[in-house]
């Protein structure tokens, strides 16, 4: 199967990578290096989940962040959403038990169109997809929507103190870093950038 390009904010080109948009069995292997070399331990921090929040992970992939916000958090119920049926499907044979009792709930979405309620969470997270999105902007305020006045959103990109090859590969220049900080700032506020050991992360309030 002929991996599908996607149109992208961030790259002069079209994308065309099992992992902007997993399908097959192209995409079931990089979804499985995913599980394998995702660490969301640094995340969670970040993302500060209380009990009773309700969480939103868009561009879930495998679903290794959806397990950890299920085993690590008090979360009251966590939504992973991803426009690949294949991930969604590896997603939620990673995260079985919580998606049979359903404190975590899977559907196809995507940054600019989530298909969810207006402040319907109060943490929403993307991590290692900002950059395949088509169009920034729209991704961000589809984002600020449906979060919750003082609900934190974190974006991920690959980067960081000590990225691991594929990171480096994938980091996104100053300039489009600077890009993402000042789209954020527009609809967001206290909004920050910080360099994690393997990721790049900006964090951002929505105002109450």
């Amino acid at each position: 199967m002929r991996t599908p390009s996607i149109s992208s904010w961030a790259f002069d080109a079209p994308v065309r990578s099992p992992f902007a948009m997993p399908t097959g069995l192209p995409g079931r292997l990089a979804g499985w290096l995913m599980l394998r070399l995702n660490d969301p331990r640094e995340l969670l921090g970040l993302l500060d989940v209380r009990e009773g929040d309700h969480v939103c992970e868009v561009g879930c992939g495998p679903g290794a962040l959806i397990r950890a916000l299920d085993q690590q958090t008090r979360a009251q119920t966590i939504r992973g959403l991803d426009p690949s049926a294949d991930m969604l499907a590896m997603a939620s044979r990673h995260n079985a038990a919580a998606v049979a009792s359903g404190r975590v709930l899977l559907g196809l979405g995507t940054a600019d169109r989530t298909g969810q309620a207006d402040q319907s969470f109060d943490r929403v997270v993307s991590v290692n997809n900002v950059a395949m999105w088509p169009d920034l902007d729209a991704g961000l305020r589809e984002l600020h929507r449906i979060l919750r006045p003082g609900g934190v959103l974190l974006i991920a990109w690959h980067g960081g103190t000590a990225p691991s090859a594929i990171a480096r590969r994938n980091s996104l220049p100053p300039r489009k870093l600077d890009r993402i900080h000042h789209a954020l700032e527009r609809l967001f506020s206290l909004v920050e950038r910080r360099e994690l050991t393997k990721i790049t992360a900006f964090t951002a309030q929505r105002r109450s």
